[in-house]
């Protein structure tokens, strides 16, 4: 199993999966996610995503009355130092042109992608290998982290 390089001083940028994962106590990935929240909770790194993310998360626990589960996405969403940047008219631009430009980028993966540019991420953090097409995106994949040595 590969190892999440994070240097100090990162802003990383988290999509969806990295949150459920994390809150879901996934098997597969909670040990390859630890460091990131360990640099987090002493300040070394800022993590950031969309608000965009809030509504991805809740709507399987929503879906199911699982209010265990949204009070635990709502508590890490919510109640930590981690920014959400919200949704505005000139994001949405800059989203619209990544759609535009970027051919099967999807629109919540638009969003994620421009507010990471917006927020000048230097890290963004994703299991989604569609999002590789998407220039001068400093991605990481898990799974490829998972899979290396």
């Amino acid at each position: 199993m590969g190892q999440l390089i994070i240097p100090s001083s990162s802003r990383v940028y988290i999509d969806t999966a990295v949150v459920i994962y994390t809150v879901e106590n996934n098997s597969d990935y909670w040990s390859l996610l630890e460091p990131l929240w360990l640099k987090f909770q002493t300040g070394e790194i800022d993590i950031i995503s969309s608000e965009l993310l809030l509504m991805e998360v809740l709507v399987r626990p929503l879906r199911n009355a699982d209010t265990s589960l949204i009070a635990d996405y709502e508590e890490l969403l919510l109640s930590t130092e981690m920014q959400l940047i919200p949704i505005s008219q000139s994001l949405l631009r800059e989203a619209a042109s990544l759609r535009a430009s970027t051919a099967n980028l999807r629109t919540p993966d638009a969003i994620h992608v421009a507010t990471s540019f917006v927020a000048n991420c230097t890290l963004f953090l994703t299991n989604d290998k569609g999002l590789r097409n998407v220039p001068n995106l400093p991605i990481t994949i898990l799974s490829e982290v998972l899979e290396s040595e």
